[in-house]
């Protein structure tokens, strides 16, 4: 087929116009992100379910006291109910008993109630006395003997009265003395303010008699209900003591515990734990406990 000289023109400025294009192209380099090599061989990823993170705590690392601090827990995704603590009833008796001096110089009968808000109060009724000084009770947690002279006025500490042949009746308030179990003792005492005029066995803070006290309190109802799983790392200390019902009571630390795993491990929040161990220091951001230290589990000792 025989071509005009103008179309020739035409086929030829096409052909000129592609090679050009063609040069221009090469002159280009591809997108970063599109450009492969034999040198830099495509890399696939695959993604593996991570573990469960756990504290880490180089071999070398120590507890620093100055950089102690509280525990506090840590912000839950799912609010957990706050600790409670049910009182015992109100007008509960949960400790009584009759004094009498070892000369029979002083009588009285005491009660130990319960206010209903986790605080106790000493009626004591019935008191007589012939002595010439002014007599108190009070509650401690070593019992003295008769004719010591007592250096700690204990919980509660209460004038009963002096000389009197009628029989007088008082009521001391015990104040927040927690779990009340620990005063082991009530102690009759001279509170006369000054020896001067008075027998030696009379004088100021002189033990008049001793009663040791039986403890009658019901178990108080908590929603916190710690139930030991198991030592594990960050929890591997070992429980010391159970209560009655066989649930663990106390906890000594390892090397190592951190206070989220001990919770854990005991199936009870960070919250609850501190509730337990009021100013629990820690130290460390990921609040690692102090070792040999005695955490208590009981809501019950409180």
């Amino acid at each position: 087929m025989r071509f005009g000289a103008a179309t020739r023109r035409g086929v030829l400025a096409v052909a000129v116009a592609a090679a050009v294009t063609i040069a221009l192209a090469g002159c280009f380099a591809a997108p970063s992100h599109a450009k492969t090599t034999a040198h830099s061989p495509t890399v696939h990823v695959t993604a593996t379910p991570s573990a469960t993170p756990t504290p880490s705590l180089t071999p070398t690392e120590a507890p620093n006291p100055a950089m102690s601090h509280l525990a506090t827990p840590e912000p839950a995704s799912t609010p957990v109910p706050a600790p409670t603590l049910t009182p015992v009833p109100a007008g509960t008796v949960v400790a009584q008993g009759d004094v009498a001096s070892p000369k029979g110089s002083i009588h009285y009968h005491y009660r130990v109630v319960a206010n209903g808000d986790n605080t106790y109060s000493a009626q004591y009724s019935g008191f007589t006395s012939t002595v010439p000084v002014p007599v108190s009770a009070t509650l401690i947690d070593i019992p003295p003997k008769v004719g010591d002279g007592l250096t700690w006025h204990g919980v509660g500490d209460h004038q009963l009265g002096g000389p009197t042949s009628s029989a007088t009746s008082t009521t001391a308030s015990l104040g927040s003395v927690g779990q009340p179990k620990y005063l082991t003792t009530l102690v009759t005492y001279s509170s006369v303010a000054s020896p001067d005029g008075v027998p030696i066995e009379l004088g100021p803070n002189k033990v008049l008699a001793v009663n040791t006290l039986h403890w009658s309190i019901p178990v108080r109802q908590s929603n916190v209900h710690p139930v030991d799983g198991g030592a594990r790392t960050y929890a591997a200390g070992a429980v010391t003591a159970k209560t009655a019902s066989g649930a663990p009571k106390s906890y000594k630390v390892a090397d190592g515990d951190v206070t989220s795993v001990v919770a854990a491990r005991f199936g009870i929040s960070v919250e609850d734990l501190i509730w337990l161990n009021k100013n629990l220091e820690v130290f460390g951001a990921q609040q690692y406990l102090y070792e040999d230290t005695t955490l208590n589990l009981d809501p019950d000792s409180l």
